[in-house]
């Protein structure tokens, strides 16, 4: 009987533990399943955390970064306002950062001789010098591609640049100016190139002949030794040039400056020969005729004050200390700013002839002029007024190259 009945159940016990052990393995298989996804989970909200994180500090980084620019815009907005609206503390005028960028090396020892106008003396050449620590000398590259470039520079000589710093009301600024072309008449300040201006700064044109690292050999220049530069600029003739443009009827008289001609004594030649062996290491020019030229280049045009012109026998003054003066005219002409200064020196003899001065190129070159405006260059001497230092000129030898 007991056997019976084991045999009966026999066949549903195999069956449940056939089953069971079908269901073990399943969840022995389906397990690391279940687990990997678990973790795949965990990572990835501990991952998109993360990234909310990051999210939240990246918008946090660039709201501080706009604020900061803001910021910058809103000081640099304000700094400008300041320096345009004069100190409340001394109402001085505002200034700006502006400063000198380089110098010029000229063939013009002084004021007296320097052209009126760029371009009227073709040989007079001038090197330009910047600032190696200001400007870099890849600042230059492609410059001389240009024929002409325009100048920016400060009238650093004029002798009213001491009034400019005071107050308007004390300055005692004169708005108009003598004009050459108008034998001394008056005329509005910013109607002419007159040096004396509320802001001492000059524009002009020269050509240029060669670029070298950082020097700029120029020609047809009208700025004195040592003109301080502000700035350069290419000429581009497409809109520099104006066709047509107008301009008063006392400018277009183009030979009121001329003189009738120029001529050299016997023994000039003979003197400056002599001169140019002191002068050629520091010069700019090839030769003693190539200095000739520029000499009468330089004289082709009148010079003289219009003092001296008005009363060419007007004598000299000396004064304790060695330094010229001339008459009241002149010291009138200075009080009303005329467009050159008076520099050059004149020495009146008893026979009537005034013999005038000229300094180039370290050179004194004496010559008188008649009253029909014929001009004869008597002599010339190393000047004594022209210091010997600065070894570091810039001369013809160092641009032999370029101008042959």
């Amino acid at each position: 009987m007991g056997s019976t009945v084991n045999s009966k159940w026999l066949p549903v016990t195999s069956t449940i533990t056939v089953a069971l052990a079908l269901l073990s393995a399943s969840t022995a298989a389906i397990s690391p399943f279940f687990l990997s996804v678990y973790f795949c989970r965990k990572k990835a909200r501990v991952l998109y955390s993360k990234i909310q994180e990051l999210e939240i500090s990246l918008n946090s980084c660039m709201q501080k970064s706009a604020a900061e620019r803001q910021g910058r815009i809103r000081a640099q907005q304000d700094l400008r306002k300041a320096l345009a609206q004069p100190k409340s503390e001394n109402l001085e005028q505002a200034s700006y950062p502006m400063t000198p960028i380089g110098v010029v090396q000229s063939c013009f020892s002084t004021r007296n001789g320097t052209p009126r106008q760029p371009l009227l003396v073709p040989l007079a050449r001038a090197c330009l010098i910047f600032d190696s620590a200001r400007v870099p000398p890849a600042s230059l590259e492609g410059l001389v591609e240009y024929s002409h470039c325009w100048i920016i520079y400060v009238f650093h000589l004029n002798t009213d640049l001491v009034k400019l710093w005071k107050h308007p009301s004390r300055s005692k600024f004169k708005a108009k100016v003598r004009v050459p072309r108008l034998k001394g008449g008056r005329m509005g300040v910013f109607a002419t190139r007159s040096p004396h201006r509320p802001c001492p700064i000059g524009l002009t044109v020269a050509k240029v002949e060669a670029v070298q690292g950082n020097m700029v050999l120029l020609s047809g220049v009208d700025l004195v030794d040592g003109t301080p530069i502000l700035d350069i600029k290419p000429y581009l003739p497409y809109c520099d040039s104006i066709q047509g443009a107008a301009v008063p009827e006392w400018v277009m008289v183009d030979n009121m400056l001329a003189v009738a001609s120029v001529n050299f004594s016997e023994g000039f030649s003979s003197s400056l020969s002599d001169c140019w062996e002191t002068a050629k290491k520091k010069s700019l020019y090839a030769s003693p005729d190539e200095l000739q030229c520029l000499i009468k280049q330089v004289l082709s045009w009148d010079i003289r004050s219009i003092s001296q012109r008005n009363q060419p026998h007007d004598p000299l003054i000396k004064t304790g200390n060695g330094e010229a003066q001339h008459s009241a005219l002149d010291s009138n002409q200075n009080q009303d700013q005329e467009a050159s200064d008076n520099e050059n020196s004149q020495v009146c003899h008893p026979s009537g002839d005034v013999t005038y001065h000229l300094i180039l190129e370290g050179m004194d070159v004496s010559y008188r002029i008649d009253f029909n405006g014929n001009v004869i260059v008597e002599n010339v001497v190393v000047s004594s007024d022209i210091p010997n230092g600065n070894q570091n000129r810039s001369s013809f030898l160092m641009w032999r190259d370029e101008l042959s």
